[in-house]
């Protein structure tokens, strides 16, 4: 079975399906999140450990998220997790040297020479940074196919807020390819919680069978497909680094590997 294409199992026997709507994860699926966070940590840290902070930095967001979805708390502004989750890993013991980086947290009053930042923004700089990003290579003509060549509308739906996704679809330059942007801010809820899609599905009119959820985070798409949706899982190597690909693989109606979203037209037009 090639990367692309769609797992047997998952066809619906002898029912024809026809795809109206795509539905995507913003973030970590569209969007290249590592790089620009890693540039926005201070450059005294090593580049290798930088990485690092960032890699951690994400999954201890997500363990923030899962927590407040599953105690049934609302979406709270994503500048408050990202900043309350940074302030936590940089507490950490396997962080004590790299603290003394991020001015005034430990008491020092001096900045560094090359950045001439307090403490505040040092951690600020690092917050906004997820508001400005740049998307990989492979996602805009995938997108733009999918809406040129396939007539498909295609929706974000991901966690964060409005002016989040505002501010990523601009930077991206993936702004004039989506016809709507669901926040999770905007929904009321958190995904994966079954209401976040089919809010999303209702409003646009689009039962869960004519839509795909496309995304590189497993826990996404298991609670789209519990729903009747189509899902598509990219894979990022940002992203869902403790998921087992093998398994990963045979949950999804496609599963497409380290070349990105290139064969995503492709592969949505074999599920019609």
């Amino acid at each position: 079975m090639s990367q692309a294409e769609p797992s047997p199992k998952t066809q619906s026997g002898t029912q024809k399906r026809r795809i109206k709507a795509v539905f995507f994860d913003f973030m970590g699926t569209c969007l290249d999140w590592h790089s620009g966070v890693v540039s926005a940590l201070p450059a005294t840290i090593p580049e290798s450990t930088r990485s690092k902070i960032a890699l951690d930095w994400r999954e201890e967001f997500f363990n923030e998220l899962h927590s407040r979805s599953q105690h049934g708390l609302p979406p709270e502004d994503i500048d408050i997790t990202h900043r309350r989750t940074l302030l936590r890993i940089l507490s950490w013991e396997a962080y004590g040297e790299q603290r003394r980086h991020f001015v005034g947290l430990d008491g020092s009053t001096s900045a560094p020479a090359d950045r001439g930042t307090t403490a505040v923004t040092s951690i600020e700089l690092a917050v906004r940074s997820w508001h400005r990003m740049v998307s990989w290579s492979d996602v805009l003509p995938a997108l733009t196919a999918l809406k040129k060549e396939l007539g498909l509308e295609l929706f974000v739906l991901a966690n964060g807020t409005t002016r989040l996704q505002l501010d990523l679809a601009r930077s991206s330059g993936l702004d004039q390819v989506f016809s709507m942007l669901f926040s999770s801010e905007l929904l009321g809820v958190y995904k994966p919680a079954w209401e976040a899609y089919e809010k999303a599905l209702g409003l646009v009119r689009v039962r869960p069978e004519e839509a795909v959820m496309v995304a590189a985070h497993a826990y996404d798409l298991r609670a789209a497909r519990k729903l009747g949706m189509n899902t598509v899982y990219v894979y990022r190597w940002t992203d869902d680094r403790s998921e087992d690909m093998v398994v990963v693989r045979g949950e999804n109606d496609v599963f497409l590997g380290e070349n990105g979203m290139q064969g995503l037209p492709s592969a949505i037009k074999a599920l019609n």
